[in-house]
């Protein structure tokens, strides 16, 4: 069911919105607050983008330390997970998951993630303490994203050059191998295979459009802060839609690979491909090194998938990170230009701190806060629903293709034009609103977020959302003239 509203969000909206920051950052040669000055009353949409990719640098580096964390206990001739003779093991403990009935048991890897990892406690209202191994592990990723971006764009392109591509070679690796073991049709078969009654439900729309705007960047200014870089008469259109086929590309092969998996570890436990397919984390550090514990030489492919994934994270992070700071350092050249390296450690030091409160034993719930509330989901589609009318709209579409005309020599075909007046706006809206009439309290398996914590999250949510009208309010009370000046 997650790839019918998958490729309708891609078509009608990642594409174009890809396709759209990109221009914007070429044709203006600034970052994602500079940008604003082709529509001054949505600057707000730059200032929620900031405060958007600020929230989620700080989450989302979270899942690159516990990769790191996987990754170094990887490296042993037994992997850590595979039995149950841990001093951090319970009696409940097992490993045969050919087992039918593990109601009353916790599988070695999952009690590896709950009990050693995270030392987890019951809910967000029992914190605990930092677990040192993690903030170590963090401590780690924020130094590679520094180091990566430290000396600007020009070598930032060189890191990617093997973060790009190592993934790649990683990907067909897995591939080769999960199609191999048995229960992999099936699991194929499960992901390729629609479930038309899922449509229904609202949140399989919201997960498609979060996947497509987190794989693709958009809403953080990221994009715009990369498009900045390139020369003005660059062929933005060619490449949007080039980095655009290969992108959905990789996820959708990245999807064999993992069902193929998924589909092996259903076969050995004799279970539904739906229950072992877990969502959220839980299919990279638990079906994964579940189904990495059944196959020969078991620690050699851990360490290819999480030195997979620990690229891909890298990768994705240094992106966001970079549009944060070249919209900040573009806003203020006089205070920052000069001081871009000072102000890039700055950033990383207050993101660590306050990226600190996600790896303590009660990390996992404020993690999840994060996930939910603060850089995904409803604000995310708040966000973009707002950038694409406010060029389409209020600058005026053909205003904006005769830029790009300008840059590329050509217009673009009429497509891009529909979709940024009618679709995009439409499809956008639409899963915002049909998110926002199925929301439900926020669960985390049996566990329901108490109303204070869920009040944490909608204020994380609010402190981007409320800058698009409350800029729009400050412009028009604030300033001289007509609304059309304004």
């Amino acid at each position: 069911a997650f790839l019918i509203p998958y490729f309708l969000t891609l078509i009608f909206a990642g594409v174009p919105l890809f396709l759209l920051e990109c221009s914007l950052g070429q044709y203006t040669s600034i970052g994602g607050l500079g940008v604003w000055k082709l529509a001054p009353m949505f600057k707000g949409v730059g200032l929620a983008a900031a405060v958007l990719s600020f929230w989620l640098n700080i989450y989302y580096i979270v899942i690159i330390s516990w990769a790191i964390y996987y990754l170094y206990n990887s490296f042993t001739t037994e992997l850590p997970w595979s039995s149950c003779n841990n001093p951090w093991n319970t009696e409940k403990c097992y490993t045969n998951y050919s087992i039918a009935d593990t109601t009353n048991l916790t599988s070695a890897v999952v009690e590896f993630w709950e009990r050693n990892m995270h030392e987890m406690t019951d809910g967000l209202e029992k914190p605990g303490q930092i677990r040192m191994p993690l903030a170590i592990t963090l401590a780690i990723a924020w130094v590679l994203v520094y180091f990566c971006i430290w000396k600007g764009v020009g070598w930032t392109g060189k890191v990617v050059y093997f973060s790009a591509t190592y993934p790649y070679f990683m990907l067909f690796i897995l591939f080769i191998r999960g199609v191999t073991l048995p229960g992999a049709r099936e699991g194929i078969l499960f992901y390729i295979t629609p479930d038309f009654e899922k449509l229904k439900e609202s949140e399989v729309w919201l997960d498609a459009a979060t996947q497509i705007f987190f794989s693709y960047g958009l809403g953080l200014g990221s994009l715009i802060a990369l498009g900045s870089y390139n020369p003005f008469n660059n062929n933005v259109y060619r490449d949007s839609i080039i980095v655009c086929c290969i992108n959905s590309c990789t996820s959708m092969f990245a999807g064999f690979v993992i069902f193929s998996i998924v589909g092996f570890m259903a076969h050995v436990t004799k279970k539904d491909i739906a229950d072992v397919a877990a969502s959220g984390p839980g299919l990279a550090f638990l079906a994964y090194p579940e189904a990495v514990t059944q196959l020969p030489v078991s620690p050699l492919w851990a360490i290819l998938f999480f030195s997979m994934l620990l690229m891909l994270g890298i990768d994705s992070q240094f992106c966001t990170v970079e549009g944060f700071i070249t919209a900040l350092v573009d806003e203020f050249p006089r205070a920052l230009r000069g001081r871009r390296e000072i102000f890039i450690a700055v950033v990383c030091l207050v993101s660590y701190v306050i990226g600190l409160s996600n790896i303590t034993q009660g990390g996992i719930y404020v993690f999840k806060l994060f996930d939910y509330y603060s850089a995904s989901g409803m604000c995310l589609l708040f966000l973009v629903f707002f950038e694409c009318i406010s060029i389409s709209w209020c600058y005026g579409v053909n205003k904006f293709y005769d830029n790009i005309q300008e840059m590329i020599g050509y217009k673009p075909c009429i497509w891009w034009k529909m979709c940024w007046v009618v679709f995009t706006p439409l499809i956008v809206g639409g899963v915002f609103l049909f998110s926002a009439i199925q929301m439900v309290p926020l669960k985390m398996g049996d566990y329901v977020f108490p109303g204070w914590g869920q009040g944490v999250g909608w204020l994380m949510a609010l402190s981007s959302m409320v800058l698009i009208p409350g800029y729009m309010i400050y412009m028009y009370l604030g300033l001289k003239g007509t609304y059309k000046e304004v």
